[in-house]
C-alpha cells in the first residue's frame, strides 16, 4: 500500500532497519549476479535477477499481513494509521511481524539484487523507478500495479510466472500466491500495468 508520511515512532524503527541493511548489504550478495552485466546478455541477466526475486517471494509466503512492514532486511514490525492496520477495529499492525505491499517487492528485489535495487517504501513511488513492461514481456519478478478511481495505485504484487502473482494484500491475510491474477474480475479491472525495477545510479 502507498504511504507517503511515516509517524515518528515508524520512522524510527525504519531508520534502524535501513542502517543494518546497509551494513548487511555485501552479504547479501546474489554471486555472479550482483556484477554489473555487459550490454550482450542484458536479457539473461534480467531473466536470472527476475527468477531470483520470484524465488525470495516464495520464500515469504505464509508472512502475515503488517502495515507499514517489510525493509530490506525482511519482515518488520507494522503500525496503524488513521485507516490502516486494523481488523474488526483492533490495531494489528503494532503487534504485527510481518510485510505490507510495498515492503514486500522492495525486500524481495532488494535482497535478489544484492542492494543494487533499493526501492521506497511506497508504491506509486516504486511504479515510477520502474521501466515499463508489456504484458505479453513479463517475466518472474516483474511488479503488477493496481488502481481504482478512489485509491490510485493502491497496490503491488510480484509477478511469479505461469500467471501467478505473490503478494501481500490486507490486514488479516498472509504473503500468498495467487493463481490466474489477471484473469481474475477483480484484479483484472484493477491493473495499471506492469513495470521491472531500475537499479541505482
Amino acid at each position: 500500500m502507498p504511504f507517503p508520511h511515516l509517524t515518528r515512532t515508524w520512522g524510527r524503527r525504519r531508520m534502524l532497519g535501513l542502517a543494518l541493511g546497509a551494513g548487511l548489504a555485501p552479504a547479501l550478495g546474489a554471486g555472479p549476479a550482483a556484477a554489473r552485466p555487459g550490454h550482450e546478455d542484458h536479457e539473461d541477466h534480467d531473466h536470472a535477477l527476475g527468477q531470483r526475486v520470484a524465488a525470495v517471494a516464495a520464500s515469504q509466503i505464509g508472512v502475515p499481513y503488517a502495515w507499514g512492514g517489510g525493509d530490506r532486511l525482511g519482515a518488520s514490525l507494522g503500525f496503524c494509521d488513521e485507516e490502516n492496520g486494523y481488523l474488526d477495529g483492533q490495531c494489528l499492525g503494532e503487534s504485527t511481524v510481518g510485510y505490507d505491499c510495498s515492503g514486500l517487492s522492495l525486500h524481495c528485489w532488494y535482497r535478489a539484487s544484492g542492494g543494487d535495487v533499493d526501492l521506497a517504501h511506497y508504491t506509486v513511488a516504486q511504479f515510477h523507478r520502474s521501466a515499463p513492461v508489456e504484458r505479453a514481456e513479463l517475466i518472474p519478478g516483474d511488479l503488477l500495479f493496481f488502481s481504482r478511481p478512489d485509491a490510485p495505485l493502491h497496490h503491488v504484487g510480484i509477478w511469479a510466472g505461469e500467471a501467478a502473482m505473490i503478494h501481500a494484500e490486507h490486514t488479516g491475510t498472509l504473503v500468498a500466491r495467487l493463481e490466474g491474477v489477471l484473469g481474475i474480475p477483480r484484479w483484472s479491472r484493477e491493473f495499471a500495468g506492469a513495470r521491472r525495477p531500475l537499479p541505482l545510479g
